[in-house]
């Protein structure tokens, strides 16, 4: 397994940060991709990276929440940070309308930035999107052809949107969004609709703790050992077993964020 989506950076991993990676490689997680939000965090990522270059690869980017605090030649220091050999993709970057704890209007100026930088640097972007679809959609048009690939991160949308992502040729996160009872139940019914060569597995470790594990663990936090019930959830959905999306979405992520190569892609479904 290997889980694209997790904010090693944060503080609540501080204290056990290498039992939470030993707590991984038990779980069977071959591969971690650190998710960044800003400058900063992005350089940090990096930091653990190079510490532990064979198990963790990063991305490189600002979160729309962050949009108004970047300075006047951040794309300068991103682009730098971004050809770096562990980053693997721009982002965590989009567009949140839900929260808008940055305005509108500079979400949408350093989304734009990043998907132009992403394109100039050959590199694939992970998306971050929330009430702001039609928008955000929109920006990526372009650039579908430009940029080798696409990752909708912790997808929570609705069939529609779904199916014009696949049509895009992005490929589809899925979190332990998915086995939250009440708030994953529209996604329960969409992911038989994701094809295998297009999934994507991921925690978002801290947050969005699958709560189908039992028995139920005495912290809040998540963390990329419990990735496997994020696929015990998709496999009872799925036309497919767990070993299958376990094998399938790790060749996914190799090939999206260039972490074998090419010629060992050859068993990839089409």
């Amino acid at each position: 397994m290997i889980d694209i989506g997790v904010n090693l950076t944060n503080q609540r991993f501080v204290k056990d940060y290498d039992d939470v990676l030993n707590r991984a490689k038990q779980a069977g997680v071959k591969h971690l991709l650190i998710t960044a939000t800003d400058l900063a965090n992005t350089q940090q990522a990096i930091d653990l990276c190079q510490k532990n270059n064979d198990f963790l690869s990063c991305t490189a980017g600002v979160h729309p929440h962050d949009a108004d605090k970047v300075s006047h030649n951040y794309i300068d220091q991103l682009s730098t940070l971004a050809q770096h050999a562990s980053v693997t993709a721009i982002g965590e970057c989009g567009l949140d309308f839900n929260r808008n704890f940055s305005t509108p209007e500079n979400q949408l100026k350093v989304f734009k930035a990043q998907i132009a930088l992403a394109a100039q640097l050959n590199i694939p972007l992970f998306l971050h999107q929330r009430d702001a679809f039609e928008l955000w959609f929109e920006c990526l048009s372009p650039y579908f052809e430009q940029v080798p690939a696409m990752v909708s991160h912790c997808f929570t949308g609705d069939k529609k949107q779904l199916t014009r992502c696949l049509d895009a040729g992005m490929y589809i996160g899925i979190t332990g969004w998915l086995c939250d009872p009440r708030r994953g139940e529209e996604l329960r019914t969409l992911v038989n609709f994701i094809p295998l060569n297009r999934l994507l597995i991921e925690t978002d470790a801290p947050y969005l703790t699958p709560k189908n594990i039992r028995p139920k663990p005495k912290s809040s936090r998540n963390e990329p050992s419990y990735l496997n019930y994020i696929v015990t959830m998709l496999a009872e959905k799925m036309h497919y077993s767990s070993a299958e999306i376990i094998a399938q979405t790790t060749l996914n992520a190799k090939k999206v964020f260039t972490l074998m190569p090419i010629n060992d892609e050859l068993k990839l479904k089409q």
